[in-house]
């Protein structure tokens, strides 16, 4: 089982030099904001934020607010740093639990799904968290062999690893409709809808 307490121990020390060692691809990462929904008047709930990595793609397409969270507080630090926009709002606490004052269009967790203790939990919540019609989408810009092989080393201690993503699209099922679910060697995406 995860500890949320060694999570953020672990993320806190990685945070000053997070932003020099990621890799973006660009066509992915488009991609997944595709399939997720994200675009211009959208209200997006970005889990899991890290130092605000995806913060400038919401924007750049016209999201009309932006909420951030991190249970790391180093990351949210270096985020809120970044990004002192009014249409941006960075928290620190944990997704599951976080009192959230509205519901959003587009929730996304990108990069970080396996560092959640109880996957089925935090789908729950967080498709709880949507507006009819709004998109729930966890994805990694590569494949799940890659994040698996990643978090086999140092992260293993925080990670459950990332599943198949057919067993991902089977708990979205229960409360969403399922709209993507793609596994290949670039990228990794399971998406659905609150109907």
């Amino acid at each position: 089982m995860i500890d949320s307490r060694e999570v953020i121990a672990y993320f806190d020390r990685l945070a000053p030099d997070w932003d020099g060692t990621l890799v973006r691809n660009e066509e992915v990462i488009g991609r997944i904001l595709d399939n997720a929904g994200v675009a211009a008047g959208k209200d997006v709930l970005d889990v899991a934020t890290g130092t605000g990595v995806l913060l400038p793609d919401y924007l750049q397409r016209g999201a009309a607010s932006v909420t951030a969270v991190d249970i790391s507080p180093e990351m949210v630090r270096i985020a809120a740093g970044k990004f002192p926009k009014k249409n941006v709002t960075i928290l620190c606490a944990d997704a599951e639990t976080a009192p959230f004052d509205r519901l959003f269009d587009v929730t996304v967790v990108y990069n970080a799904f396996p560092h959640f203790p109880d996957p089925e939990r935090l789908v729950a919540r967080l498709a709880s968290l949507l507006k009819k019609g709004g998109m729930l989408t966890v994805a990694h810009g590569m494949s799940r062999e890659k994040i698996n092989a990643r978090h086999h080393g140092n992260a293993r201690h925080v990670s459950n690893g990332l599943m198949p993503a057919e067993e991902l699209a089977a708990i979205f099922a229960k409360h969403l409709t399922v709209t993507v679910c793609v596994s290949d060697d670039r990228m990794y995406q399971v998406a659905g809808r609150k109907e």
